[in-house]
C-alpha cells in the first residue's frame, strides 16, 4: 500500500484545525478591507487654521482663511475642501481691503483655478454693500465672481433680489442677471 499525503494522521488532525483556524479569521478583516475601500480616496494633506494667499505678478489679491483644509491629489482632482468654511480678504492693486467674504464650505480646483463657495455666503465691500447667496464662485484667472443662485445685495440706499450674479472681486458694479425686486430703503 502507498501512503500519500492525505492518508497520513497528520492530515486528519490538520484539516478541522486549519478549518477553525479560517472560520475563526471570520469576515471582519475582510469587511473592514471592503469599508475602507468604498470610503474613496484619503486626503494628500490636512490642515487646522490655515491661511492662503494668492497673489498675481508679485501683489496680494486675496487671503483665504480655513478652520479646516483637506487637500485631495490624483489623475481625477487636484481640490482643496474646506468643510468648515472659509474667511476670505480681497485686495485692490494698492494693497487696500477691497472686499470681505465668508461660507461656510468651500472647494478650491486647482487644475481650473477656481473657489467655489457655499452655503450662506456673506460679501461685504469697502462701501458697505452686502451681498449674500447660497454659491459663488471666483475665477482666478480673469477675477470674476458668478453664480447663478439667488442673490440679495444690500446697500444703504435699497435692496436688489435676483437670480444669477457677475462682479470683479471689489464687488464695485455687480450685475444682476435676472432682477426680481428692488426694494427703495428710506434713510
Amino acid at each position: 500500500m502507498t501512503a500519500g499525503f492525505c492518508d497520513t494522521g497528520m492530515t486528519k488532525l490538520l484539516v478541522p484545525f486549519v478549518l477553525l483556524f479560517l472560520i475563526s479569521c471570520g469576515g471582519k478583516e475582510v469587511d473592514k478591507v471592503k469599508i475602507s475601500a468604498s470610503a474613496g480616496p484619503l486626503p494628500v494633506e490636512k490642515g487646522e487654521d490655515i491661511t492662503i494667499q494668492y497673489t498675481d505678478s508679485g501683489n496680494l489679491k486675496a487671503t483665504v482663511i480655513a478652520p479646516q483644509l483637506e487637500r485631495y491629489s490624483n489623475e481625477e482632482r487636484m481640490q482643496s475642501i474646506m468643510k468648515k468654511g472659509i474667511f476670505a480678504t480681497f485686495f485692490k492693486e494698492q494693497g487696500d481691503t477691497s472686499s470681505y467674504l465668508k461660507s461656510d464650505f468651500a472647494i478650491r480646483d486647482e487644475r481650473d483655478r477656481t473657489l467655489t463657495v457655499k452655503k450662506n455666503v456673506l460679501v461685504v465691500n469697502d462701501q458697505g454693500d452686502t451681498i449674500r447667496t447660497e454659491e459663488l464662485i471666483w475665477d482666478e484667472k480673469t477675477d470674476i465672481i458668478r453664480t447663478d443662485k439667488f442673490v440679495s445685495i444690500h446697500s444703504p440706499d435699497k435692496i436688489i433680489y435676483g437670480t444669477g450674479l457677475e462682479t470683479k472681486t471689489d464687488f464695485k458694479k455687480p450685475k444682476i442677471f435676472n432682477i426680481k425686486g428692488i426694494v427703495y430703503v428710506k434713510q
